[in-house]
């Protein structure tokens, strides 16, 4: 199917990968024009952009959409509200590639100034500013369990980049040419990548070393996808499909689709839609992914005839994992840009302006209420379920070309079966911890026939969409055997009320904690309501009590806003608990720890050097003693302090900064 898609030339074509039939253009004009891959008509057009759009992407629910210019700019959409949900600035030349986080709110762009940045969409800022491209940075991909993202370049490498430690882990070099395409295969270590010099390149990501290499191609690769169950992948060339396994590297079929030069690839109901585009058009094809072999056929243009039909023996191992990846010391680790909050947080008044400049004009309302805004159950156009129209019959030497052999052949293969199943998994994460979180810890191998747990995270963060503690499968109904019975209502309720008494404990005690300290402070001052908090503390002796700090925690908050309630004799008594509350796992906790931390720094260290370093006087002065003793017991807290704070300076993100800015101000006790 053709549409005219723009007024003038268009500029980039996306598809949604979540349904598979929503399309994005966006073109010369400015605009960014919404379609459903079914209907001619626009949906929604969205304006604002002041330059042509160079790149586009939709999320993975496809309710948001980015777009980046050629003059730099970054605007990101919310479809079902109808309007630009944020204008990032940073990049100083074209937007080239764009990427969604594929559970977070965070996008990856990559330009013609050789950089790729990371925003959180949400805060409006740049995270991380990841430098070592020499060229434009013409594709981004985030893996599927977001905590890697692969770059491909016009400098003719793919690199690899942790999110987790911010920094390079390894880069990619074997391609001639300007690299186009990157893909993570969906479940194992495996990352594939295509390239004007007409080859793609499979790489290990555990060994880090190419795995294969097809290069029989005439023309250079221009997208790459792999099917969903991780069996083949799809390489798109000018006016042809063509289907690759990697081990060892083959052709399984070449189908010839008219699309030209194929701009994007995605798969829905078994089918494979292709998109392309040239001067002011936009044209949408279907590949029945039914009658296209994935495997166990007759390679195409790979085998040659005096050779026998014996299976090849694969070169790597054929079990790729997905988790415990191995350590990344080959290559060494690039520094990386922390934005300055002035860079974080582009100017306000620019912002607004932009924002209410932009918009999004609805051409067809139907359809756009239809799609984004479903009053009870999600209901596309067409139907997920519904797929598109079958293609007619292939027709000899023009549909497909194929390589048939004289006689059929039996092609038994000797290899072990556990070798041939792939059972990789990969662990979710929140990229809320690569702020706080270290490298992990190297954990031994785990075999394919270990059952994986999932454990608890190191680090809490303070913004969570769910409660701790908390299991969903606790919530979901239990696969029933035959024999199993219903669950009577006793043992329904049971279930419903499981951790409901544990969580009503935990609360309550923490309100008569709060009510005790309370109630000491509003006759006494801070400092008595601290020490009696310390010794309730040593009191308790119940799992559930006010050992986990939130008390020492609500307090310290309240103090943190007021600096003038701080004294010597104050700071004594919270050093040691600043000290758990910087190793707590919780991420609030340890923004508290921080801010309590730096407000004694800055107020009496100076104090306490001063007094430490005075030589003593005549006469016996009792309250010089006291507060000598009182610098002294600090000095030594804060001594145990710095070696905490040296530990955790080398993390990422927010709290790298600042256990970094703490250590700078802690120097004077070295």
């Amino acid at each position: 199917e053709e549409i005219v898609a723009h007024s003038s030339n268009v500029s980039s074509v996306v598809l949604g990968k979540g349904s598979g039939r929503m399309l994005a253009t966006g073109g010369d004009d400015c605009r960014v024009n919404i379609w459903s891959v079914s209907k001619p008509n626009c949906i929604m057009s969205l304006t604002g952009h002041t330059s042509p759009i160079e790149s586009l992407q939709v999320n993975p629910n496809e309710k948001l959409i980015v777009a980046g210019s050629r003059s730099g700019s970054i605007r990101v959409w919310d479809l079902e509200a109808a309007k630009v949900l944020r204008s990032l600035p940073g990049h100083k030349a074209n937007i080239c590639s764009l990427h969604f986080h594929p559970f977070g709110s965070f996008v990856a762009s990559g330009s013609l100034d050789t950089n790729i940045k990371l925003w959180d969409v949400r805060r409006k800022g740049c995270i991380f500013t990841f430098k070592g491209h020499t060229e434009a940075v013409r594709c981004l991909r985030f893996s599927p369990d977001g905590k890697w993202v692969a770059s491909a370049a016009d400098d003719h490498t793919v690199k690899l980049w942790d999110l987790t430690a911010g920094k390079l882990m390894f880069e990619f070099t074997g391609h001639t040419g300007p690299v186009n395409v990157v893909e993570f295969h969906p479940n194992e270590y495996l990352l594939a990548s295509g390239s004007s010099d007409r080859t793609v390149r499979f790489w290990d990501l555990e060994k880090f070393q190419v795995v294969s290499c097809i290069e029989e191609e005439a023309t250079p690769v221009r997208c790459v996808l792999f099917n969903p169950d991780g069996c083949c992948l799809y390489s798109g060339f000018q006016d042809s499909l063509r289907v690759y396994g990697w081990e060892p590297e083959r052709c399984f079929d070449v189908v010839l689709v008219n699309w030209g030069k194929v701009a994007d690839l995605s798969i829905s109901n078994n089918q494979l839609i292709g998109v392309s585009f040239a001067q002011s058009t936009v044209s949408s094809f279907v590949v029945d992914l039914s009658r296209v072999p994935k495997s166990d056929s007759i390679p195409h243009g790979l085998i040659r005839d005096d050779q026998p039909l014996v299976p090849p023996t694969p070169t790597g191992s054929s079990l790729r994992r997905i988790y415990d990846r191995p350590s990344t010391s080959c290559s060494k680790p690039q520094r990386v840009k922390h934005n300055s909050e002035s860079e974080r947080h582009s100017p306000s008044s620019e912002d607004d302006r932009d924002e209410k400049e932009s918009k999004a004009e609805i051409q067809n309302q139907e359809d756009y209420k239809e799609i984004f805004q479903p009053k009870n159950a999600i209901c596309r156009t067409p139907p997920r379920n519904e797929p598109f129209p079958a293609p007619p019959e292939d027709e000899p030497g023009t549909a497909k070309e194929a390589v048939k052999p004289s006689q059929a052949v039996d092609v038994q293969t000797s290899l072990p079966k556990q070798e041939l199943v792939r059972t990789v998994l990969f662990l979710g994460f929140v990229l809320s911890q690569f702020l706080l979180q270290p490298d992990p810890v190297q954990r031994p191998p785990i075999a394919s026939s270990t059952s994986l747990t999932r454990t608890e995270p190191s680090v809490i963060p303070a913004a969570r969409n769910e409660p701790i503690g908390l299991k969903a499968s606790d919530f979901l109904p239990a696969v029933k055997n035959q024999s199993q019975t219903e669950l009577v209502d006793e043992e329904a309720m049971s279930q419903i009320r499981k951790g409901h008494e544990t969580m009503c404990v935990v609360l309550t005690s923490r309100h008569k904690n709060l009510d005790a300290v309370r109630a000491v402070w509003s006759i006494s001052d801070i400092k008595a309501s601290i020490l009696f908090l310390l010794l309730f503390q040593n009191s308790l002796d119940s799992a559930v009590a006010i050992n986990d700090l939130s008390v020492v925690v609500d307090l310290l908050n309240i103090v943190n806003q007021k600096p003038s309630l701080w004294k010597l004799d104050l700071c004594t008594i919270v050093l040691p608990q600043i000290e758990k509350l910087l190793q707590s796992k919780y991420e609030s906790y340890v923004q508290t720890g921080c801010t309590s931390l730096k407000l004694i720094l800055q107020r009496f260290l100076p104090l306490i050097t001063d007094i430490l370093a005075a030589p003593p006087s005549v006469g016996v002065d009792i309250s010089r003693e006291e507060r000598l003793h009182k610098c002294k017991l600090c000095y030594k807290q804060l001594k145990n302090i710095s070696n905490v704070v040296k530990n955790k300076s080398g993390l990422s993100g927010r709290h790298g900064s600042a256990f970094r800015e703490l250590l700078l101000l802690m120097a004077v006790l070295d």
